[in-house]
């Protein structure tokens, strides 16, 4: 886990200048990459690479930028490519001079070109600048687990790890329209769009080859398929999850250094550390949870501490405190890069803080919600699938039978939905499923009057929002994969956005191991039935691993997901509101373009109940404003 920064200029230019613009850059994102710093510059000028390092794999020899035997490649490169073994091994082993990652990744290049990527299983951002064609290649892996931005300027191509690495090379600082109203609908950006102007970000999955003076035209290499498998037993998707898994845990955990585990008190975080733990009986293995002070419901420690004591875990507790929350938020929003989802970054910061100070590499439980069905909309979805079937006769799908008796169990579970129920059918049941979606994600109409409405303009999202929803890759016949769909696409980016940010805030490289793309290509098949039977969330995994699970996290159904009790700090005189008094004081913050007039926090705060939600949204985005526009 690293930190990249590079460019290709228009022209040649002074060595000078192209080493002023990678220290520029570098120094932004210093905090990636705590072990080391390397810089090339080609003997023109053009052409810069930089690299600031974490050391995980081949600690000594493992440094970048790399060059090829001939010189004629050179890569700087971000992230874990965890099948090096195997892909050293066919490349021809004895030809290597490292025993790092990145050579192979340098060297499969050499041997397959861009094609390269759909070999590698893992996590990564590359740049590749290939001297004999003056071109430069770029990628970035299936999932998006590492970032990779863009702007290109009258100087040439510039990109970074980090949007802030490129902030001094833009001509003028300014908020991209159409990202602010994604953001406002959905608090995140869809496509390829920043909230910065003329920065982008290449898109997961893909790959481009940039010259000089001209835009990269990105160019997919992956793509998950929704083509449900009906040929198939129970049976047989259980042991080909557990295989997968499994597998998917052993090879994150390739590492010359001591790797440890985010244990929220969730099934999916749980059951990794506990599936790591298999693979690591021997020596300690550190566990990582955070609480905040302010009762039970906002403490899941006891779920990790059932845990930890069962798998002979050290477990580390991280305390947060309202004050923590006043002293690091800036910091928090200036790691984020860019504000995104909900204030669970806050914590996930105070938490990584810690894993720094006693490990570099984590494991992390990412992707678990969206490809094993854990977010209770999908259940809702899967109910109306099974009404829907059971009206129209029975939906008989190979195996598995949908029918008036199958949808009896279901009803108890989903008494505990009823104002997502009634927000999801308040056209009917069986309207359009992309509406009733897009209603029930969008937040703008949260807002009241504190929002400018020409921000608000919905047409342009609702079509992008669409463009995703019904992906050609998806079956039309399923509601359930439409929305996993969307939210692979969308809230998945921009949690992995907070688990990288945060980490790396600290010198840490979080791993994803649901993320691995033979398990996701697998869990795109099964049957919404097995996955959802008798209205459980994530039933085939906990069914799978139930041996894996303390008996308190499998039955458990209050599932928290970090929250944080800003609406509790917010209520009542105190430091966080204070802080939003402060913050909100200037004319400026009271007066941005995407306020409705100038608006009066502390009417905000009196005329809801419960705001954190949409402050934290405020919040977040004025503190980024001053820090990256202003």
């Amino acid at each position: 886990m690293c930190g990249i920064f590079g460019f290709l200029a228009t022209q040649p230019r002074a060595l000078s200048r192209s080493l002023d613009d990678l220290d520029a850059g570098l120094a932004r994102i210093r905090h990636r990459g705590p072990d080391g710093m390397g810089k090339w510059v080609s003997a023109n000028g053009q052409v810069g690479l930089g690299h600031v390092r974490l050391s995980i794999i081949d600690l000594e020899t493992g440094a970048q930028p790399m060059h090829s035997d001939d010189g004629r490649y050179s890569i700087i490169y971000n992230g874990e490519i965890y099948n090096y073994i195997e892909l050293r091994a066919e490349l021809g082993e004895a030809s290597f001079r490292t025993h790092s990652d990145t050579e192979v990744v340098l060297r499969a290049f050499q041997k397959w070109g861009p094609d390269c990527v759909s070999r590698l299983r893992g996590m990564f951002a590359i740049a590749i600048w290939d001297t004999a064609t003056q071109q430069l290649f770029v990628s970035r892996d299936r999932f998006g687990i590492k970032p990779f931005y863009w702007t290109a300027t009258d100087d040439g191509f510039y990109f970074a790890s980090e949007i802030k690495a490129l902030l001094p090379f833009l001509r003028d600082r300014a908020v991209n329209s159409a990202a602010l109203t994604d953001y406002f609908t959905f608090q995140f950006c869809l496509g390829e769009k920043t909230l910065v102007e003329s920065v982008w970000q290449l898109p997961a999955a893909h790959f481009a080859v940039v010259l000089a003076g001209h835009n990269p035209k990105p160019r997919r290499y992956w793509e998950v398929h929704y083509d449900v498998d009906y040929d198939h037993t129970e049976r047989w998707f259980t042991q080909r999850l557990r295989e997968l898994l499994e597998d998917s845990v052993r090879v994150h955990l390739r590492a010359d250094v001591e790797v440890g585990s985010y244990v929220s008190g969730g099934v999916d975080s749980s059951l990794l550390a506990a599936l790591a733990r298999e693979v690591r009986p021997e020596g300690p293995f550190k566990a990582f949870n955070g609480r905040f002070m302010n009762g039970e419901e906002f403490d899941e420690s006891r779920y990790a501490k059932a845990l930890a004591d069962e798998r002979r875990m050290e477990l580390h507790v991280t305390d947060i405190g309202e004050q923590d929350f006043v002293d690091h938020i800036a910091k928090v929003i200036w790691h984020l890069d860019q504000p995104t989802a909900g204030p669970g970054s806050f914590p996930q910061y105070m938490v990584s803080k810690r894993v720094g100070e006693h490990i570099k590499v984590v494991l992390g439980g990412q992707g678990g919600d969206e490809i094993f069905g854990g977010y209770a909309r999908y259940l809702v979805a899967y109910f109306e699938q099974c009404i829907k079937g059971a009206i129209e006769g029975t939906l008989h799908n190979g195996n598995y039978v949908v029918t008036y008796e199958s949808i009896i169990p279901n009803l108890q579970t989903l008494r505990q939905y009823k104002p997502m129920l009634r927000e999801f059918w308040a056209s009917g049941v069986f309207g359009e499923r992309d509406e009733r979606y897009w209603r029930l994600i969008n937040r703008a109409n949260t807002y009241g009057e504190i929002i400018a409405p020409e921000v608000l303009e919905q047409r342009a999202a609702f079509e992008e929002f669409k463009s995703i929803f019904w992906g050609s890759n998806v079956g039309k016949e399923s509601y359930f994969d439409s929305m996993t769909h969307f939210d692979f696409k969308t809230l998945l980016p921009a949690l992995l956005q907070v688990e990288d940010r945060m980490s790396m805030a600290h010198g840490v490289e979080a791993r994803v191991p649901f993320l691995d793309h033979p398990l996701v290509e697998f869990a795109a098949t099964i049957p919404a039935d097995i996955k959802f039977r008798n209205g459980e969330l994530k039933r085939l995994l906990k069914a799978v691993f139930s041996d894996h699970l303390p008996v308190a996290i499998r039955e458990r159904k209050d599932k928290m997901g970090f929250p944080v009790p800003l609406n509790l700090w917010l209520r009542r005189p105190g430091p966080t509101r204070e802080l939003i008094g402060d913050l909100f004081g200037s004319a400026a913050a009271r007066s941005r373009p995407y306020l409705n007039s100038p608006v009066s926090i502390d009417a905000v705060l009196d005329s809801q109940s419960t705001y954190g939600r949409n402050l934290w949204a405020l919040l977040s985005l004025e503190l980024w404003h001053q820090q990256f526009i202003d």
